[in-house]
């Protein structure tokens, strides 16, 4: 069982390492400081840390987390191809599944996340496996 701190659990990568941040600019994670932590609280398991395609953006619009239009009035500039983003697993798993997900950055991808997505999945999709 995973070591927990104030709803945190360990934070190690999917390479067994300490987790790295995945993105400051745009500022992303479950808690907004940079990382893919697994938080109890996070129902939505924002673990995997993926780089945004436009291929990607379209496919989660689509199912209904338009995460590419701006929404100021939260402080979210909108995603565009390129940006680092902490996403859910479960929607990671289902692009891929849909031959649509991003690459992972498996340093700043908790471990966590292959509880819910394949964790050969993550490595064939990591772009820093090697």
């Amino acid at each position: 069982m995973a070591t927990e701190m104030r709803g945190i659990t360990a934070s190690i990568n999917m390479l067994g390492d300490k987790l790295e941040p995945c993105s400051l600019d745009p500022m992303t994670g479950f808690t907004r400081n940079g990382c893919c932590e697994a938080h109890i609280s996070d129902t939505g398991a924002h673990t995997v840390c993926a780089v945004m395609t436009a291929e990607f953006l379209e496919f989660s619009k689509s199912r209904g987390n338009d995460l590419s239009t701006p929404r100021p009035q939260y402080g979210f500039a909108g995603l565009k191809p390129g940006d680092r983003w902490c996403l859910c697993a479960g929607r990671w798993r289902e692009a891929y599944e849909a031959g649509k997900a991003p690459k992972v950055i498996l340093r700043a991808t908790h471990r966590e996340a292959a509880t819910i997505v394949p964790h050969s999945a993550l490595i064939e999709n990591g772009l820093d496996a090697n």
